[in-house]
């Protein structure tokens, strides 16, 4: 076994020595500047990543803005359509009625009022489109453009919301009707169920089934 003391040394193993030294410094030097290389090619990665993703979340975000504004744009659109539907079909059958060109259950009626809102209570606070008054009598219409299933309830609402809203008429006999240009069977099914007139149009004339009216 050798040992330190055994070892003697000389000019050619000291020379070796330090030249593997120098070698071992330089794979050093080597695999740090290769480390500094990875390093720095993975920060210009992410940099580069989070570039991507910031663009990427900006033009979501542009989509996202213009898409919302395109729905405004649309919701405006549908609404205003809607309104204006909705004041062609009030005025289509409020005119019907005015002229004298419909009776409603074969009573004749003195007053025709149009668009009557009151009521500051929540609960009492309600709508009429067209209403028919004379002395026993008061005809409720409910006018839409498009009728639904889920109007019915608004309409039954609203005899007792009048009577409350107009205590004169507590003692009048109550008809209600839904005017529509629009009905499907199932709406006219369930109208005649619940005693309601229906109210629509057949070609160029109005067209009243009040055969199953009931007062309320």
């Amino acid at each position: 076994m050798k040992t330190l003391q055994n070892q003697t040394a000389t000019p050619e193993s000291v020379w070796a020595m330090f030249q593997e030294t120098g070698r071992l410094f330089k794979e050093m030097r080597e695999q740090q500047k290769e480390s500094y290389k990875q390093q720095r090619e993975s920060y210009e990665q992410q940099k580069e990543i989070r570039a991507e993703i910031d663009r990427i979340i900006e033009n979501i975000t542009k989509k996202q803005e213009e898409t919302d504004r395109l729905i405004k744009e649309t919701n405006k659109t549908i609404n205003g359509i809607s309104e204006s539907n909705g004041k062609f079909a009030e005025e289509y059958f409020s005119n019907s009625f005015e002229n004298g060109q419909q009776t409603f259950f074969g009573e004749k009626f003195d007053e025709i009022r149009r668009n009557l809102k009151t009521g500051l209570n929540e609960e009492i606070k309600d709508e009429y489109d067209i209403v028919l008054i004379n002395g026993k009598f008061v005809g409720i219409i409910e006018v839409k453009y498009k009728g639904r299933l889920d109007d019915i309830p608004q309409i039954e609402k609203k005899a007792n919301t009048f009577r409350v809203n107009y205590p004169k008429y507590q003692n009048h006999r109550i008809y209600l009707a839904m005017a529509a240009m629009v009905f499907n069977k199932r709406l006219e099914d369930e109208c005649i169920q619940k005693g309601i007139a229906i109210v629509k149009q057949v070609g160029d004339t109005v067209v009243i089934n009040d055969k199953h009216l009931r007062a309320f």
